[in-house]
């Protein structure tokens, strides 16, 4: 660029003070600049663009309609500058607000006991974490990230693996010596069995009984939509129950909740996918987050 070129920008960002102030005298006191620089970088841009921006009064400045396309035009410059500024700072340095959902018991039990280390390593980062069971929009931009298990739906989303977890079927100590121990999927018949309210693809308990697949219908006296309240009961002794092992890892290794007919177990697994909008645009602090998840969840002992 020639030595003599002129800022454009910085004129642009000067004028736009004009606007907003009102005078030259409130713009030059705004920028820190005397009122007579002020009105040598608005003559300048005048001169350039051949048309009167300003109409000067003793009282008051006014925009020409040339003024006035300027001014919405170096607004919109001006915030395309510091848009793109602020998004190559972040790639260098991540910043910002970066807005994740998980389901309840999941966002509880695994990703907020994350969330301190998170923000100790990127200070410049705030966390706001949504934990509900239901499915964010995350195309729509009303969340960062999601946290979603099992099948993902087609989508132009990018999905990261954190990791999968499996089911186990449990009963409390005190459960157990008033009702007895199941020893075979079968015995459930005879047994008070606490499940999911809501419809599934398999209407029952599945088992592996044999070398091939079984089913096992399950009845009992309470019901739940969620795991956390089914294990909350199971502890009670109410009954037995099968849910995803995230949910009782501390349960089973206290001795709370024991584990039943694992050697039945079919070890159906289910996927956890971080869900986000991905490409060259991906925020720093999206990516750096992902990554964390990543890397702090694959380490966690392998789930049932």
């Amino acid at each position: 660029m020639p030595r003599d070129a002129p800022d454009r920008a910085g004129e642009m960002a000067v004028f736009a003070a004009v606007v907003r102030a009102g005078s030259l005298s409130g713009a030059a006191r705004a920028l820190g600049l005397t009122p007579s620089a002020v009105s040598r970088i608005v003559a300048r841009i005048e001169a350039r663009l051949g048309v009167r921006l300003i109409v000067r009064t003793t009282r008051r400045l006014h925009l020409t309609a040339e003024g006035e396309a300027y001014a919405r035009a170096a607004r919109r410059i001006l915030a395309d500058l510091d848009e793109t500024e602020s998004t190559l700072a972040d790639q260098a340095s991540p910043r910002g607000k970066v807005r994740v959902s998980a389901a309840t018991a999941h966002g509880r039990l695994v990703v907020v006991p994350l969330l301190a280390e998170f923000v100790a390593l990127h200070p410049e980062i705030t966390v706001e974490i949504d934990l509900s069971d239901q499915v964010a929009d995350v195309l729509g931009g009303r969340v960062d990230v999601a946290i979603r298990f099992g099948p993902l739906a087609d989508s132009p989303l990018t999905a990261r693996r954190l990791g999968e977890t499996g089911r186990m079927v449990v009963a409390a100590p005190s459960y157990l010596a008033r009702a007895g121990v199941p020893r075979v999927p079968a015995d459930l018949a005879r047994h008070n069995c606490l499940d999911f309210s809501f419809r599934r693809v398999e209407p029952g308990w599945p088992f592996r009984e044999e070398g091939r697949d079984v089913l096992m219908a399950v009845r009992g006296n309470i019901t739940a939509n969620s795991g956390e309240t089914l294990v909350q009961l199971a502890v009670q002794g109410i009954g037995i129950t099968r849910v995803g092992t995230f949910h009782i890892g501390e349960e089973v290794a206290t001795r709370q909740l024991v584990p039943l007919l694992e050697a039945y177990n079919p070890q159906d697994r289910e996927s956890i996918h971080a869900v986000f909008v991905g490409g060259t645009a991906m925020p720093a602090r999206v990516r750096v987050l992902v990554d964390f998840l990543a890397q702090r969840m694959r380490a966690r002992p392998p789930e049932g």
